[in-house]
């Protein structure tokens, strides 16, 4: 299975001719960890996306982001990334997979890795989330959430938490300190809003997203950073534009595009040296198109390694 995952063109064995598939490596001692390691789990779930009644499908992408991801070129000497395979959904137990999730994370921020964190439905922030405030759980912890929404949606009665609950549910731990980028007006309601602005949940709508406008998106990410000890990223695929993203559950025909402000102010977030996790959810395969979505998710996971 992981051999049939991680595969790509050789351009030789010398470690600068290296491509991503040639320096991963399957592992299950999260003990070998050792600091600045990149280490990668999938979360092939989208109960979360059930609950929430969208399309099905993204428990399917992890393996598929990694294939995408197998052929990048290593430009890092020690570049390390460790894969410790996907964790599951059984009998639709949802909260159970993401404190499966939490606690695998929890490890790899503990022993100094970097945690990336392939979905699955973005259900998986709540979990990613657990898993940095279990690990430092004095530290005070920053989001950037990219996303076309909130996912600050009160759970169901008899439903519990969705894909969409997500941020709901880490305002109910304490105090969040999150900033949402590319929020779109037409796919968040008035209540999501106000629940936005209850929970101090800061926002750049994807209007403001245009090139001489990045000074001011600078400052109000620089903002959250420098309020914070540490910080986590989070990225659900709905947020572009479908020509480039049309494999996701909520397809949007004006979400952003992974343009020069788009790749300036991402790249800007990157270089953080307070990011220690990772993801990109709700690349759903079944409606994906020759792989545009989860090559852009496989594309945006790939900047990191090269910062």
């Amino acid at each position: 299975m992981f051999q049939d995952t991680w595969q790509g063109r050789l351009d030789g064995e010398e470690l600068l001719f290296h491509r991503i598939f040639q320096r991963v490596k399957e592992e299950r001692n999260y003990d070998n960890i050792v600091a600045d390691d990149f280490v990668l789990h999938g979360f092939a779930v989208d109960e979360g996306v059930r609950r929430n009644k969208g399309r099905q499908g993204a428990k399917d992408a992890p393996d598929v982001i990694r294939k995408n991801m197998s052929n990048f070129p290593v430009i890092r000497p020690d570049f390390s990334l460790l894969d410790f395979g996907n964790v599951t959904c059984e009998d639709g137990d949802l909260e159970s997979s993401q404190n499966s999730l939490a606690k695998n994370v929890s490890k790899v921020l503990l022993k100094g890795g970097k945690s990336i964190v392939l979905g699955g439905g973005h259900e998986v922030t709540y979990a990613h989330y657990l898993g940095v405030k279990t690990a430092f759980p004095e530290q005070k912890i920053g989001i950037i959430n990219i996303d076309a929404h909130f996912d600050n949606r009160q759970p169901e009665n008899g439903v519990g938490a969705s894909s969409g609950t997500g941020f709901w549910q880490i305002a109910q731990e304490g105090e969040i300190n999150s900033l949402h980028i590319g929020i779109q007006r037409n796919s968040n309601t008035l209540k999501l809003f106000d629940t936005a602005h209850q929970y101090g949940m800061k926002y750049i709508l994807a209007d403001e997203l245009f090139f001489e406008n990045l000074p001011s998106i600078y400052e109000r990410i620089n903002e959250l950073v420098e309020s914070v000890d540490v910080l986590y990223l989070t990225i659900c695929m709905d947020v572009f534009n479908a020509s480039i993203a049309p494999g996701v559950s909520a397809s949007a025909y004006n979400g952003i595009f992974a343009d020069i402000p788009f790749m300036h102010l991402y790249r800007h977030i990157l270089k953080s040296k307070k990011l220690i996790a990772l993801d990109a959810a709700e690349v759903n395969p079944s409606l994906d198109i020759e792989d545009r979505t989860a090559r852009l998710a496989a594309c945006l996971m790939n900047e990191w390694f090269m910062i």
